[in-house]
């Protein structure tokens, strides 16, 4: 083992004792993104099937991508991994923007449900970028070169 292998998993081991390493499950972007999937699921739910085939389908899909994206980035070892996942994921918080106003305008969503589902996606993508940003930070710590 190369000597920054095991410099970098002694500073995660120490983060993770200092508890600075959240579990998934307690991370603001990983927690927003999983009640916006629910949300917006029950609410496509009830939708008639030609509105769930084609809006329906790519925007429980892209919201749902969000969450999971920043799933897999918390499972990928290498720094450069990660952050790509979370740039993913933030991609599909953008999607997701788009069908929610296209959802609006043709009459899926109430002004309410959107204003809750915009109010989410306001929030996601700066969760998001803070963990990029915190990524980033601890790669330039551990890189050695």
């Amino acid at each position: 083992m190369t000597d920054w292998v095991k410099l970098a998993e002694e500073e995660i081991a120490e983060l993770s004792r200092e508890k600075k390493i959240l579990p998934l499950e307690e991370l603001t972007a990983y927690k927003l993104a999983d009640e916006l999937s629910d949300y917006v699921w029950n609410i496509v739910d009830k939708w008639e099937y030609f509105a769930k085939k084609t809006i329906g389908d790519q925007f429980v899909r892209a919201v749902d991508s969000t969450g999971a994206n920043i799933a897999e980035s918390y499972g990928r070892y290498f720094f450069n991994d990660s952050i790509l996942f979370l740039y993913y994921s933030r991609g599909s918080c953008f999607e997701s923007t788009f069908w929610a106003k296209k959802a609006l305008k043709r009459g899926l969503i109430t002004n309410d449900q959107s204003l809750i589902i915009n109010d989410y996606l306001g929030r996601l993508p700066k969760e998001i970028n803070m963990l990029i940003k915190i990524k980033k930070n601890a790669a330039k710590k551990t890189s050695r070169f």
